[in-house]
């Protein structure tokens, strides 16, 4: 397995600047997820790795060796798109095999490597089918395994999931884990659903206009956004934000004014806010409570019954909402008068640039 090296890396069409400079380490065996909102660049970033864009400035290293100019084939990658792009008139074996008949790898060798992908990929009965008599999970697996037949350095993945429904992406997720696992390979993996990269990544790399926002663990991104898109990108539901003032700055805290009159006092440094300031308060749906002695009140708008869990969505004075996560066997309805507290270690505070304020103490699960 191989380590890449993004050094400045930036992408331009004429006059428009698609990636703006991008530096970043991908380790031996990592599972990295890019991931952010339509038009971010990640698409174009992984196509650029792949040798499939070229490179406007920068330098791309595979292994310490410097593959700007390699070609795509020479580069010991192994990509798999969003389409199958599978060959309708070849069987799942000869799909899985093409690549290696190609490179005129003798056929005891090539049927040896196709055996081995299929059985990783649990696809050994259906090897003599053809792709219109596959499901689209069996037909993204023969896909996955064209590209473990080559023995790549790095797979990359496209959004591979996007054309599977819920519950099949659900299925698939779990098997990449799994194969990763298998493998002890290293991915890296594009997708526009930060569910999925929550719940597959070693490392998520968070883009917003051709620039990386943060990188760092799924629980880092969740328990320390550096700023307001982070904070509002990672989690579903995606954390409440608030207008709130500064009333007071001390050692232990910023202590900032609701917009529903209250004051809570937030864990955070204060990093240059000073009393009377404009910021915005992020709490997670989860930091919410139901409390008679909460310091906001609001009316149920909204009940979101997921079993395990339910969702309130709140609506408080004229334009604030809010969601709250309670336990699924709470009995609270829609139009409902409540009132809320707030867990104040689970609080955020962002200050006019909408960068976080660091917190006192970390959360001990994004260490």
């Amino acid at each position: 397995m191989a380590t890449l090296t993004l050094r400045d890396l930036r992408k331009s069409y004429g006059p428009a600047h698609v990636i703006k400079g991008i530096d970043l380490d991908v380790l031996e065996r990592e599972f990295v997820v890019f991931v952010g909102p339509s038009g971010c660049g990640k698409s174009t970033l992984l196509r650029m790795i792949a040798g499939l864009e070229d490179i406007t400035s920068g330098e791309l290293q595979i292994d310490g060796r410097r593959v700007n100019d390699v070609g795509p084939a020479d580069r010991g990658l192994a990509m798999v798109f969003q389409s199958y792009a599978l060959y309708p008139h070849m069987t799942v074996r000869q799909n899985m095999g093409f690549a290696l008949r190609l490179a005129r790898v003798p056929k005891a060798e090539r049927d040896r490597k196709v055996n081995e992908a299929a059985r990783i990929l649990q696809l050994e009965p259906y090897l003599e089918r053809r792709p219109k008599d596959l499901s689209g999970g069996q037909r993204q697996r023969v896909a996955i395994g064209r590209s473990i037949v080559r023995d790549p350095k790095v797979f990359l993945f496209d959004e591979p999931l996007s054309n599977l429904d819920a519950a099949l992406r659900g299925q698939m997720r779990m098997e990449l884990l799994r194969l990763h696992e298998d493998l002890n390979a290293t991915m890296i993996y594009v997708t526009h659903d930060q569910v999925e990269a929550m719940t597959m990544a070693d490392k998520i790399v968070v883009l917003q206009a051709g620039l990386v926002e943060q990188v760092g663990s799924p629980l880092e991104l969740y328990h320390h956004p550096t700023n307001l898109f982070v904070a509002g990108f990672i989690g579903s539901p995606r954390m409440n934000l608030m207008p709130a003032r500064v009333v007071e700055v001390t050692g232990s805290g910023v202590t900032v004014a609701l917009p529903s009159g209250g004051q809570v006092t937030v864990p955070t440094s204060a990093s240059g806010v000073r009393q009377g300031d404009t910021i915005t308060l992020g709490v997670r749906p989860e930091g919410l409570h139901v409390d008679s002695a909460g310091q906001i009140a609001g009316e149920v708008k909204l009940v979101e019954r997921l079993g395990g869990l339910t969702l309130l969505h709140v609506t408080s004075g004229v334009d604030l909402a809010l969601t709250v996560q309670i336990e699924g066997s709470d009995a609270t309805r829609a139009h409902e008068t409540v009132h809320l507290s707030i867990d104040t270690a689970a609080c955020h505070l962002f200050d006019k640039a909408g960068l976080a304020l660091p917190r006192l103490v970390r959360h001990p699960m994004a260490a």
